[in-house]
């Protein structure tokens, strides 16, 4: 068997070794290191894929998400709703920027952003909501929407972990996540579903002045070299990354499928057993793509049970430990420890077993089987 990893990148290198190698080299040849024809060539593609007008490719996730913000004008004092369950990068842009983070609770199956937690949120200095596309499944967009729509709220999809997955609409109509709200980001983090072999990347959105403003932030405010015409930063996609992506791009949907039935095998092992809560996925198999496969073991059990996966060589993690209303950068006497009664429950249950498109039968028998034996 494998050596087994969270995430398996060499495994996955090595299949698609010659085009990725020879798209670099393209790059390589012509020097075209910052914003070369790849980076064009992949703006492109990835419009196509998601079904989106505009894909403004940057430096990284966390720049995107800040850019996003930065292209609505949001205002210092401002108020955005998201996740208390989620990476801190989601909320610290929104305090950079000297926003207002406000945080609510999240669903107990799905682990995204509460519609109700949502609602009981807004004021009037509520200026927008952020809902997260958690370990890659798509968010309650219909509603959250409606929400948005209601009080005149801007919706950022936080897009980092789900690039692929569709969301399901009522009328049985799809989209692409990151295709659906006034602006969303992604990352391209290696270890990502779509990933560069660096940091990445990218800005959706299907507003042609947002973007044209959005391309303008990320290139210092310039639409015409030297002339500033408003407050940017510098945060732009290399050639380099860009040419990995796009050897990668095609194999997308054929990754997510790879991690979906990696999933379903985790699933019909732990069928039924009193204490593994598996992953739900709402809407059509599509609209979860597995960015991370993560169990909620019960019964205190969670962390004797990843020490011994340990020792048995099967790697594991906790996303994510604390919730960010408990953070010390975030703390903040507004919060109230039973408006967060359900993230407070899984940080104590989570557990994310190894999940990636180079999972094997034999890999995950082996890891269902030492789980069980351990549980039974």
């Amino acid at each position: 068997m494998r050596k087994l990893q969270m995430v398996d990148l060499k495994s996955q290198y090595d299949k698609i070794k010659d085009t990725v190698n020879n798209s670099i080299q393209e790059v390589l040849d012509n020097t075209a290191y910052i914003n070369g024809p790849q980076v064009h060539e992949f703006q492109k593609n990835l419009e196509e894929y998601l079904g989106v007008k505009h894909v403004i490719p940057c430096a990284n996730g966390t720049d995107a998400l800040q850019i996003a913000m930065m292209g609505l004008g949001l205002k210092p004092g401002d108020e955005v709703i998201t996740a208390d369950f989620t990476f801190a990068a989601t909320v610290e842009v929104i305090a950079l920027l000297q926003l207002t983070p406000v945080l609510v609770d999240v669903e107990p199956d799905t682990f995204n952003i509460s519609i109700e937690g949502i609602r009981n949120a807004i004021t009037p200095r509520t200026k927008a909501i952020v809902p997260v596309h958690l370990f890659g499944q798509a968010a309650n967009m219909e509603a959250i929407s409606a929400i948005a729509k209601e009080h005149n709220l801007y919706v950022i999809e936080d897009n980092a972990q789900a690039i692929g997955a569709n969301y399901k609409y009522a009328d049985g109509s799809k989209k692409k996540v990151g295709a659906i709200s006034d602006v969303a980001s992604t990352s391209f983090f290696p270890s990502k579903n779509l990933g560069c072999y660096g940091d990445g990347g990218a800005i959706f959105t299907n507003n042609d002045e947002l973007a044209h403003t959005i391309r303008g932030i990320v290139n210092h405010g310039m639409y015409e070299r030297y002339h500033h015409d408003v407050v940017g930063v510098n945060s732009r996609l290399d050639s380099v990354q860009a040419a990995v992506l796009n050897a990668k791009l095609p194999l997308l949907d054929s990754y997510n499928e790879a991690r979906q039935a990696a999933a379903e095998k985790y699933n019909a092992a732990f069928a039924g057993h009193a204490n593994i809560v598996t992953p739900v996925t709402k809407g059509d198999k599509d609209s979860h793509v597995f960015h991370q496969y993560t169990l909620r073991i019960l019964n205190g059990q969670r962390d004797a049970l990843m020490k011994h996966l340990q020792e048995k060589g099967i790697p594991c993690a906790i996303y994510y430990p604390i919730p960010l209303h408990r953070q010390k950068a975030y703390l903040d006497e507004r919060y109230n420890e039973a408006d967060f009664t359900v993230t407070n429950q899984l940080v104590d249950e989570v557990m994310s077993l190894p999940m990636h498109t180079e999972l094997d039968g034999e890999q995950i028998k082996f890891i269902t089987d030492t789980v069980l034996e351990f549980l039974t």
